[in-house]
């Protein structure tokens, strides 16, 4: 049994569609955003001033440095084993990896431990990274088999927020599963259906979920974290992600389009306009506790980069700095750790598979 909506859209690309064909909102934005040809991801370059959006390395090189302390007073934690695996998730334009490397120039015994690896999709951004950050230490890899032994730490910047999502109507204690179609008319529509037993089951295991009338499940990104975790299982070691996202489930769509840093209608610019949505931390942290790992309470991005001291080591570079060179640098700052800003919309989460867990930047 199918639910028409009576919402209808406009649609001005017909590339990313087939008359015929139903697809989930997963499928779909997979579509607009990882085609090969004509996808988000495969065909521009969404970074910096004259992209789309601008994330925390490209605003200022202190959050890569600060993430690069986190390393080192991490590796000190688990006894400084001599080999240490930093596997950096959708590295973007290689900016925090470009100053994570010059940062560790000056710790030696780090820096010859340490063993870099970007996980990208994209053969247009691995161009990108190879020209922005142009170090024999790096490796791209497109899974994680090679990496064998010594512990491995997971990072991810706006990662999970680009895989795309599932999306469920609840009513009278059935999932209907949210579809878009391409009818004749050329107008997109939305149809529910009931959702497969499989995908039913497996909601029903999280208790984030139970009471909602409308929910996001991130099935994608699940499968990407399945093999994550299987690292992390296999030579120990964790996943530090840092997103935009909420605590407490929303009840309504968080799908969200940016083109040129202003909103943009889900449906205009396809292909062309960066598509996201908020990251459910609450669910992030039922799944890892579920499969096992440690987590760390999940604290905004303000908490973490203050208590990693990000202002203090802003204190100490701007004292040979320029009245006009440290207004540029306290307003950069002002943007990561301004609650109106980022500083409470992004949350930091650390999952984690080891015996000690003194961790910096969450108490």
């Amino acid at each position: 049994m199918e639910q028409q909506s009576f919402f209808f859209f406009f649609i001005k690309n017909k590339y990313f569609f087939n008359n015929k064909d139903k697809f989930p909102v997963d499928k779909f934005f997979e579509n607009v955003l990882f085609d090969k040809k004509k996808g988000y991801y495969s065909s521009k370059i969404p970074f910096g001033k004259h992209g789309d959006f601008v994330t925390a390395p490209g605003i200022s090189n202190l959050f890569s440095e600060i993430i690069g302390i986190w390393l080192i007073s991490t590796w000190n934690t688990l006894g400084k084993p001599k080999k240490f695996n930093f596997i950096e998730l959708g590295p973007g334009d290689g900016s925090l990896t470009r100053v994570l490397i010059r940062t560790f120039e000056n710790f030696p015994e780090f820096n010859k431990a340490i063993n870099f690896f970007l996980y990208e999709k994209s053969i247009n951004l691995k161009k990108l990274q190879k020209k922005n950050i142009n170090s024999k230490k790096i490796k791209w890899i497109k899974d994680f088999s090679k990496i064998n032994s010594g512990p491995v730490i997971f990072f991810g910047n706006e990662f999970f927020d680009a895989i795309p999502i599932k999306q469920f109507s609840k009513k009278e204690n059935n999932l209907y599963e949210k579809y878009y179609s391409f009818n004749k008319f050329n107008k997109i529509i939305k149809i529910y259906k009931k959702a497969s037993s499989k995908d039913t089951a497996l909601i029903k295991k999280f208790k984030t979920l139970k009471n909602l009338k409308f929910l996001e499940f991130p099935k994608l990104g699940f499968y990407e974290l399945n093999k994550i975790l299987k690292k992390i299982n296999q030579l120990g070691g964790g996943i530090l992600l840092i997103d935009y996202g909420y605590l407490n489930p929303k009840n309504k769509s968080t799908i969200q389009s940016v083109l040129k840093h202003k909103k943009n209608n889900l449906f205009d610019n396809l292909g062309k306009a960066d598509i996201t949505h908020l990251v459910n931390f609450s669910l992030l942290r039922e799944y890892f506790t579920k499969n096992n790992l440690e987590v760390k309470k999940i604290v905004s991005q303000k908490f973490f980069l203050e208590k990693m001291g990000i202002n203090e080591r802003a204190n100490i570079i701007s004292r040979k700095m320029s009245l006009m060179e440290k207004s540029k640098l306290y307003l950069r700052i002002k943007r990561l750790l301004d609650v109106n800003l980022m500083g409470n919309l992004f949350k930091v989460i650390f999952a984690y598979k080891f015996k000690k867990d003194n961790f910096l930047g969450f108490e």
